[in-house]
């Protein structure tokens, strides 16, 4: 039995038998290698430990890609008849690697290279070893792969353990290399482990959460074409679009992904996580500011989906004055995310439509000329879509939040023309607490919220509105509330649920549980008095 099948087989049985006789749900793989893994990370904060964690999370599955396409070349030379001289040649040529789109790893960086020296005060000097090898020979990783294992203050006896526990992962192979892949199933869940362990003022803000990211792609529908997030953190939205993709029967070549990351550190988890996906994607040659250099100055694209950082006040710089992407009007300096959505609707194809989370008081304020910018865009054309989301559905910020969605055609692009509404739903009340902090929404949620814009959006949709819920609105009624886009203001009270229970009998009820609350209230009254008195009276 290999490693990570004693790993797994030993974890499983364990975890069984605990979850028997305490009548506890069987943890999935990821939650055991989470648990282990922190208990690994002594005294490094969750910030660092996550480059350390997703590094060779990274280096395993390269590795083993690498060896898994080795094993069938050499399968395939022996059926051909190569002598072993030939083969052994062919195996090390580095072009039948690359010609698959698998990474060429040197035989020094191959993790179980790095796995025979996990148990020695050398292992972090192997692993900075595997990682520049690699950078070196694979140039869409140069400057990519965290390298500082050997440094002073991270414990290489732990960090040993920790090449072994990762070293018992599987590598599943699947057709599409999407959905089996056990190692990208474990990156993505590491993030949001990593996201919420976090603190200060930016922690988690390299991701959005998974329940959140799947509404912007269930009502956006990014079957084909391309796909941009200028502010793309961890890359979330690409890998929720490609399964979107994939659910529905199409291929990862259907889209075209594009980002622009401006955190360093950031940006090479993005980088590594399309990788370990199989995802392509042009992320540009570096971290850079959208707002200040803009690495795809000429892109148009069918579809933009992104959480920008919230009310960001540090963003404006003077080049930035004239800049002509401020179309609808010069975004105030301190706070950018009207920037932000102007700059997502620069970059819209002609047919192109946008989903961004925002803050809330992006919907109502009117400083800095915001609200001038809102009611520019309102009156042409591009707002389809508002959505109140709950709160508490972040790592990082209670802070509530809203869903919007442009539409560049909105006078028949493959859908119903919506000229002069604008749709508004009110998914406050949705979701459940997953945690003391963190809510979530199931795909019910998620479900309700795009099934009601696709049934406004669609031809023949049958939408109907839904008080308390969802409110198709007219351009004189969004003007009236002077170009506010709180969905509150529009989808009213939700319907009371009818009530079969007599007028006269209820009033009897009611009546009666009040007066015993007076009798509760009295004995409550008299028990306090005689304990009063009895400590007077000593």
């Amino acid at each position: 039995m290999r490693g990570k099948d004693l790993a797994e087989a030993g974890t499983a049985k364990r975890g069984a038998k605990k979850g028997a006789a305490k009548g506890q749900a069987k943890k999935t793989l990821e939650q055991t290698l989470w648990e282990a893994a922190e208990t690994l990370r002594g005294n490094q904060e969750p910030g660092e430990y996550k480059h350390v964690v997703l590094g060779l999370v990274f280096l395993k599955y390269i590795s083993d890609r690498f060896v898994e396409h080795r094993q069938k070349l050499e399968e395939e030379l022996q059926e051909d008849g190569l002598d072993p001289q030939e083969i052994a040649e062919t195996l090390e040529d580095r072009d039948e690697y690359t010609a698959e789109n698998v990474f060429w790893v040197p035989m020094a960086a191959r993790y179980s290279a790095v796995q025979d020296l996990a148990k020695t005060e050398r292992v972090g000097e192997r692993i900075d070893q595997a990682m520049d090898l690699i950078e070196k020979e694979n140039p869409t990783l140069v400057g990519v792969l965290p390298n500082n294992y050997a440094r002073e203050g991270l414990d290489q006896r732990k960090l040993g353990e920790l090449v072994d526990l990762i070293g018992s992962i599987g590598f599943h192979v699947s057709q599409d290399h999407g959905s089996d892949d056990v190692l990208g199933r474990v990156y993505e869940y590491f993030l949001g482990q990593f996201a919420g362990r976090e603190s200060g003022k930016d922690a988690g803000a390299f991701y959005t959460p998974r329940s959140v990211v799947k509404v912007l792609v269930e009502m956006l529908e990014p079957y084909k074409g391309r796909v941009f997030d200028p502010a793309c953190g961890s890359g979330g939205m690409f890998v929720e679009s490609m399964d979107f993709v994939k659910a529905h029967g199409g291929h990862r070549d259907d889209i075209s992904i594009y980002g622009q990351e401006y955190t360093h550190t950031t940006w090479k988890l993005a980088k590594m996580n399309l990788a370990i996906r199989g995802l392509d994607a042009d992320l540009g040659n570096k971290a850079a500011d959208s707002f200040a250099e803009d690495l795809h100055p000429d892109l148009r694209v069918d579809y933009v989906l992104a959480n920008p950082k919230f009310n960001q006040s540090d963003w404006f710089h003077p080049k930035l004055q004239d800049d002509p992407r401020w179309k609808y009007g010069l975004p105030p300096e301190g706070n950018a995310n009207f920037a932000w959505i102007q700059h997502f609707i620069h970059h819209l194809a002609p047919d192109g439509h946008a989903g961004i989370v925002l803050a809330n008081g992006s919907l109502s304020s009117k400083s800095g000329g915001e609200g001038d910018i809102r009611r520019r865009l309102v009156e042409s054309e591009l707002v389809d879509c508002v959505v109140a989301m709950p709160d508490k559905l972040f790592f990082n910020t209670g802070i509530p939040v809203s869903l919007w969605f442009f539409s560049k055609n909105r006078h028949g692009n493959g859908h119903r023309e919506r000229k002069g509404e604008v749709l508004f739903i009110d998914a406050r009340q949705l979701g459940r607490m997953e945690s003391r902090k963190l809510r979530v929404l199931d795909d019910d949620d998620v479900a309700k919220i795009a099934d009601t814009y696709h049934s406004w959006r669609n031809r023949d949709g049958g939408y109907e509105d839904v008080p308390g819920f969802a409110k198709a609105a007219k351009l004189e009624e969004v003007e009236k509330h002077d170009f506010v886009l709180t969905p509150g203001r529009y989808v009213g009270a939700a319907a009371a649920e009818e009530d079969a229970e007599p007028i006269d009998e209820k009033i009897e009820r009611l009546t009666q549980e009040l007066y015993g609350e007076f009798d509760r209230g009295r004995e409550l009254e008299l028990t306090i008095r005689e304990r009063l008195g009895g400590l007077i009276g000593r």
